[in-house]
């Protein structure tokens, strides 16, 4: 079985352009990941392949330091922290070496202030971008989503996390795993940690329930991954489904992070998008809350960007009712919300002062998944019952069913025409009229000005233009036959446009009408591009359209399918 998962990596890289990556996952040290991961670089150094030792950390451990030693390692960078000299994986020394496969240890690592990137993980994003392969280790709790989870279950802060998206990315996925009887009886024999720390190790974080815990969410991790795959592959062919999921958030909301946690994996059980919509009433404005509130708010949006998120602020009054016009418009079937705590009679007859319960109320064909971070039982379900025909409410969110289509892609949806590239601070009003006019100039849209307001509009609702260095402005346009794609590449980001990262790529999507899935698809699409290093390092480098627009058809091109094992 080892062997036939180092020919499937090796016929991998020996058919990829890009760098690929494998990941050996666990569920606790000790159980084999490094060890898998230096005897799979032996096997490949024995086909001939290029293989060296980018990061390995040995933890005192002889057997991993001897199997080590017949493979090339990369020097280790120092530097120097608070008067102290920290060694770090030396990415730019890898990227010069340029070997066909790395072997990193611990994925998760978080890196030393004044490093390339703050994480490994995205070192690695680097190195697999540049073309190399990289074989890599992680436990399993160090997924963000699983923080409150793991929390919870074994009583630990994991303080080193990476998103989701690195393990769903990875091409190759291999189970480490180990009976817990026997991984303690590695650690009472000294095969983990040092004499002075098997004692402690063993009372404490290796106790049984705490190991069968976690390796009963590695297995539920790679069944989802299995899963997940496998629906990609169904939906690809028949187009993507609507039933997405939305995470309402607040300023002053009850726990943003386990809301977030939880609807990100929600909806890679679902394999839907799915969104984090800030509803910003009037006494929200920037100008109203204090700077300590909006700094909260910045890290909530952060951590749902990283999580994999498309991230949107929308301005209204009414919160219940603007949450409802979001998931009718984004085909969002599950709506995630925090309750707060009790407040008095008093306080909940005003308009906004009981929102979960108006939500619970008002919406139909939703299921509200209603969280209380107090509870020991956080999540509480509650499906809503269609509204029976001829009797829909003002707010009713009907199921609207469309034929199956073809799944939209930017290369069908996006010419190098329709991408523009500018090299100066450029007004935002200023980028959107450019990109209307650049998709739909030659596609059939006569009134350019008409499509400009209508995208203006749009965003005067909810701000598409607050996702960290990518925008995704878009509309619906009646009487458009196919969906419209523009990008417009700014080098000194949009000048009146105030977030924590310039902006630096706008996705401008133009969908049919009548097909409210396409947007829903599309936006889907830019979400993943967004998030993709490698694809977002190469648009920033490309200096022309046509360069772009050839970047673009490169990372669609479909490639081997990722196995999960």
């Amino acid at each position: 079985m080892k062997e036939d998962r180092a020919d499937a990596f090796l016929r991998m890289i020996r058919r990829a352009q890009r760098g690929r990556l494998k990941l050996y996952l666990g569920y606790c040290a000790g159980v084999g990941k490094t060890y898998q991961m230096l005897q799979e670089g032996h096997r490949l150094k024995g086909e001939g392949i290029d293989v060296v030792i980018g990061l390995l950390e040995t933890h005192g451990r002889s057997d991993i330091a001897k199997l080590a030693e017949r493979l090339e390692v990369v020097p280790r960078r120092r530097q120097e922290y608070r008067g102290i000299t920290v060694e770090e994986m030396d990415a730019d020394a890898i990227l010069a070496r340029k070997p066909q496969v790395a072997l990193i240890d611990e994925l998760a690592h978080t890196n030393v202030p004044g490093s390339r990137n703050e994480k490994r993980y995205q070192d690695v994003q680097d190195i697999l971008a540049a073309g190399v392969h990289v074989i890599s280790t992680m436990n399993v709790q160090h997924l963000e989503s699983l923080y409150d989870i793991v929390e919870k279950a074994v009583g630990v802060k994991v303080r080193e996390r990476l998103p989701d998206s690195v393990l769903a990315e990875a091409d190759e996925i291999v189970d480490v795993d180990l009976a817990t009887e026997d991984l303690r009886k590695r650690l009472e024999e000294g095969k983990i940690y040092p004499p002075d720390r098997i004692k402690t190790a063993l009372a404490n974080f290796f106790i049984p329930s705490n190991l069968e815990k976690l390796r009963e969410l590695t297995l539920r991790e790679l069944a989802s991954q299995i899963d997940l795959r496998r629906r990609e592959t169904q939906e690809e062919e028949s187009g993507a489904a609507s039933d997405q999921v939305m995470v309402c958030l607040s300023s002053h909301g009850p726990n943003s992070e386990k809301l977030l946690r939880y609807g990100s994996r929600l909806a890679g059980k679902l394999n839907r998008n799915w969104y984090a919509v800030y509803v910003q009433t009037p006494s929200e404005e920037a100008t109203v809350i204090d700077a300590r509130t909006q700094r909260v708010l910045s890290d909530t949006l952060t951590l749902a960007k990283q999580l994999g998120a498309v991230v949107f602020t929308y301005k209204g009054e009414d919160i219940v009712d603007t949450i409802l016009r979001f998931a009718k418009e984004y085909r969002v079937g599950h709506i995630v919300v925090g309750r707060s705590h009790p407040k008095p009679f008093w306080k909940r007859i005003a308009k906004n002062k009981a929102i979960v319960a108006n939500l619970v109320k008002t919406a139909r064909g939703v299921t509200i998944i209603v969280i209380d971070p107090c509870e020991e039982k956080p999540i509480r379900i509650r499906p809503l019952v269609e509204v029976p025909e001829g009797m829909p409410p003002a707010a009713t969110i009907p199921k609207m069913e469309a034929p199956p289509l073809e799944q939209p892609t930017f290369s069908r949806s996006l010419s190098a025409r329709s991408i523009v590239i500018w090299d100066r601070p450029v007004p935002k009003e200023d980028v959107l009229r450019t990109l209307a006019g650049a998709a739909g100039k030659d596609n059939g849209i006569e009134d350019l000005e008409e499509l400009f307001s209508d995208i203006m509009k749009r965003e005067e609702q909810g701000s598409t233009f607050f996702n960290e260095g990518v925008a995704f402005p878009h509309v619906r346009v009646k009487g458009l036959t196919n969906p419209l794609v523009a990008i417009g590449l700014t080098r000194q980001g949009v000048s009146d446009v105030s977030t924590e990262k310039p902006i630096e790529i706008v996705f401008l999507i133009l969908s049919p009408a009548q097909t409210p899935d396409t947007q829903v698809q599309l936006l889907g699409l830019a979400s993943r591009a967004a998030q993709n290093r490698h694809l977002l390092q190469r648009l920033r480098s490309a200096q022309t359209p046509e360069e772009a627009m050839r970047v673009i058809v490169n990372w669609e091109t479909p490639n081997e399918s990722s196995r999960t094992k």
